[in-house]
């Protein structure tokens, strides 16, 4: 199963992180299939690849908690059929 999730950069105490397509029974640091977006949590930026991460979403990648809410905010799943994907 394919996931969508964030995969940490950065030095330390200034974490960023890659938003990632990945296989879910990879580590966190592991090797992604292909990076869809950013996130700096310190400077509040993101950065999303939206035909990206529809065409992961269409074929069944199922997004993280946080990854998730980021998607939400960026208003990626109003372009995204809310039936086929999880929303809990």
């Amino acid at each position: 199963m394919v996931k969508l999730r964030l995969k940490r950069c950065g030095r330390k105490q200034r974490a960023a992180y890659r938003i990632v397509a990945i296989d879910a029974r990879s580590r966190r640091e592991g090797r992604e299939l292909r990076k869809v977006g950013f996130y700096e949590p310190i400077k509040n930026q993101t950065y999303l690849n939206v035909p990206a991460i529809l065409y992961f979403l269409e074929r069944g990648a199922q997004p993280t908690e946080t990854v998730r809410d980021i998607l939400k905010k960026s208003d990626v799943f109003k372009e995204f059929c809310p039936n086929q994907l999880k929303l809990n």
